[in-house]
This record gives C-alpha cells, sequence and structure tokens, in this order.
C-alpha cells in the first residue's frame, strides 16, 4: 500500500473520532458518507449507520470515563478508511480537502502595540503582559 494513502487514513481515522464529539459531527459524517456514496454506493447506507453507531458508542465511553475506546474506535476507522482507500485511491484527494475543511484553525495571536516617549530622567516601563520589579 501507498504510505501516503496509509498516512491519510491514519490521520483521518482520527480526526473523525476526535470530530464525533463536537459540533462539527454532522458535517464530518456527511463528508465521510459523500466519499462512500460517490465510490461504493451499496456500502453508503452501511457506512453512514456505522458512523452513527460509533459516535454514540463514543458518547457513552467519555460518559463512563473509559480512556481506551476513544483510541481503539480510531484505529477501527483507520483500518475502514485505508482499506476503502485501497479500493478507491481517487478518494484520497477528496478526504483530504474534508480534513483540510475540518481542520481547527489556530487561534489569533494578539497583536501588542507599545509606544512610549521619555525625557530628562524619565522612567518607561512597558509589557505585554506580566511586569515584576526586584532589587
Amino acid at each position: 500500500m501507498d504510505p501516503e494513502l496509509a498516512a491519510i487514513a491514519g490521520t483521518a481515522g482520527t480526526a473523525l473520532v476526535t470530530l464525533m464529539a463536537t459540533d462539527a459531527w454532522e458535517r464530518v459524517r456527511d463528508g465521510i458518507a459523500a466519499l462512500w456514496r460517490r465510490a461504493d454506493p451499496e456500502r453508503a447506507e452501511v457506512i453512514d449507520a456505522e458512523l452513527d453507531l460509533t459516535r454514540r458508542d463514543l458518547l457513552a465511553a467519555e460518559a463512563d470515563g473509559d480512556p481506551e475506546s476513544p483510541a481503539e474506535l480510531s484505529a477501527e476507522w483507520q483500518g475502514r478508511l485505508r482499506r476503502f482507500l485501497v479500493a478507491h485511491p481517487e478518494e484520497a484527494e477528496p478526504l483530504r480537502a474534508l480534513l483540510a475543511e475540518l481542520r481547527a484553525p489556530a487561534p489569533a495571536v494578539p497583536t501588542v502595540t507599545q509606544h512610549a516617549t521619555a525625557s530628562g530622567q524619565a522612567r518607561v516601563y512597558q509589557a505585554g503582559r506580566d511586569q515584576r520589579f526586584g532589587r
């Protein structure tokens, strides 16, 4: 198998399960199901149902404090997606695009601009955050 396809499947399986418990869930489910509808339409309904079942399992595991289930569910979907991409390598690019769309934007870093003018014996102390003075 192409190592790149394996890497995409690994990333996608982890992202899929991670996003199942977020507000992005419906978009994730629709995107993954769309891949199957295009490439393997007879399995699309089954995949859609399995996605819903995996989400229920994940939410139940989180409620029960089960730390191992998310990793197991991710591994399950990594395998499914890997097998899917082996059979349908043309779907690698649409899967990459879906992952890019779902990737959370990095938080904006605030910009701090400071100006000061001192004259004579004056002192200016500026900081973008905490300032401590000790002698």
